[in-house]
């Protein structure tokens, strides 16, 4: 078993490895130029990094209601913020005021696994059943989604039994004997279950946080080097750095790969950014995914599929396409769950909604900011600044390389474009965190 979990900590170190390995071989920067950059970003502190928009960081204390969380994020169009534990406001050490980040990607897990819950607590063949798991005590795990009978809830949690009984929606109301007929039928019910009734209703940021996590809370301190926070973001795919000084009670900076391509944009006109950014994508080894690893979802696809496709790959959004020439009329992003958590009555059954009615109803039913955003596209002899400025002026997290009547076959994500300026000197990460770094990423 200690074995297993070894060779699972090795793959994802050496996956991270294998993609900047990719990238490094494509490129085609003369390594005087790259070493160059890589030494001033190495020079570069942390601490002169522009401060977030307001200049404070949005923080969530961890006794607030994962519905809470989502109005906070929509609130104040962000992705992610730092998570305080309410009970250690004077410590000084950042592992007891700190519990993580709480992001869309965990709010996404917690939902689709809410909902298999309760499906599968649905499946039982009587109420009485379903009331006898109530009081179980489970993991996922033991759970064999699709089973019938009390054998099907034996293993569940009691908020998912219990969620499923006061939904008012119990297997003897002849709603199905099996898990996928169970979940097709929750429709307002499972809203109602999520946002209104408990166990759920009290489900706390805490409660979520480290469960359904994608990725570690790793800070730097502001005399870190940006190298450091360009590698994390990029190579090692944190969507986000903390940045932490040592002894204070509060994070003075919250970096994002977001912000560091808008950062980027910002540097036109100087003679390194326009040499690299010059270059037509493909001359960087851009996309770096080929065309068959592109992971889409089709119009006609039901949205909590796209979700899942989300879920399973660890990838932030998804292009819509249309036929088998995977013609691209939409995109799907992990942000937009928040439009089924806080518009619950536009979505009457969500386990029969089309991407694309999806869609549609954003389009049509919201006028505000932040709503959503219609697919960005580049050509493979785009270049790289026009990607970039792209990617900064509509605050998109991803571009689709399109070919042909916009057939997608590549994306460029964040992670790439930064990927494109760096490399990573000989144990740099060794010098800089030692042995703590490499336990953290293989959280």
């Amino acid at each position: 078993m200690a074995q297993a979990e070894e060779n699972k900590e090795s793959s994802k170190l050496s996956s991270y490895d294998a993609y900047f390995e990719k990238i490094q071989s494509r490129k085609k920067l003369p390594s005087a130029l790259q070493e160059t950059l890589t030494a001033a970003f190495e020079r570069i502190p942390v601490s002169y990094f522009p401060l977030v928009p307001g200049g404070k960081v949005i923080e969530i204390l961890a006794d607030t209601s994962v519905a809470d969380a989502v109005e906070i994020l929509s609130e104040c169009n962000i992705l992610s913020a730092p998570v305080k534990n309410p009970e250690a406001r004077t410590s000084s050490d950042w592992r007891d005021r700190y519990l993580g980040i709480i992001d869309y990607s965990a709010i996404i897990l917690w939902v689709l696994e809410g909902a298999e819950l309760a499906a599968v607590a649905l499946s039982a063949t009587t109420a009485t059943a379903a009331g006898v798991g109530a009081y179980a005590v489970g993991a996922l795990g033991a759970v064999a989604l699709g089973a019938t009978g009390p054998a099907a809830v034996a293993g569940l949690t009691a908020a998912a039994v219990g969620a499923a009984v006061v939904g008012g929606v119990a297997a003897d109301k002849g709603v199905g004997k099996d898990a996928a007929t169970a979940t097709d039928n929750l429709g307002d019910d499972f809203y109602k279950v999520l946002l209104q009734e408990e166990p759920f209703k009290s489900t706390t940021v805490r409660d979520i946080i480290k469960s359904y996590r994608w990725a570690p809370f790793i800070p730097v301190a502001p005399e870190s080097s940006m190298l450091s926070v360009l590698l994390l973001l990029s190579k090692f795919r944190l969507r986000n750095v903390p940045v932490i000084e040592p002894g204070k009670p509060d994070i003075p900076n919250f970096i994002t790969q977001s912000a560091v391509v808008q950062g980027l944009e910002g540097c036109k006109g100087r003679d390194w950014f326009d040499c690299i950014t010059a270059l037509p994508i493909s001359d960087l080894g851009l996309p770096f995914r080929s065309y068959d690893e592109v992971i889409s979802i089709q119009s006609d696809e039901l949205v909590l599929e796209a979700f899942k496709r989300m879920r399973d790959n660890k990838i932030g959004g998804l292009p819509v396409v249309k036929g088998p020439k995977k013609k691209i009329v939409g995109n799907v992003s992990i942000r937009d769950i928040r439009y089924l958590l806080l518009k619950p009555e536009l979505f009457s059954n969500f386990r029969k909604l089309t991407v694309e009615n999806f869609m549609n109803t954003i389009v049509s039913a919201t006028q505000e900011t932040g709503r959503i955003v219609p697919p960005i596209t580049c050509k493979l002899d785009s270049t790289l600044g026009s990607v970039i400025h792209s990617l900064a002026s509509k605050s998109v997290h991803r571009i689709y390389v399109v070919a042909g009547e916009d057939e997608v076959i590549g994306v460029i994500t964040l992670r790439d474009v930064i990927s494109c300026f760096i490399h990573e000197p000989p144990n740099h990460f060794d010098s800089y965190f030692g042995f703590s770094m490499k336990e953290m990423l293989d959280q």
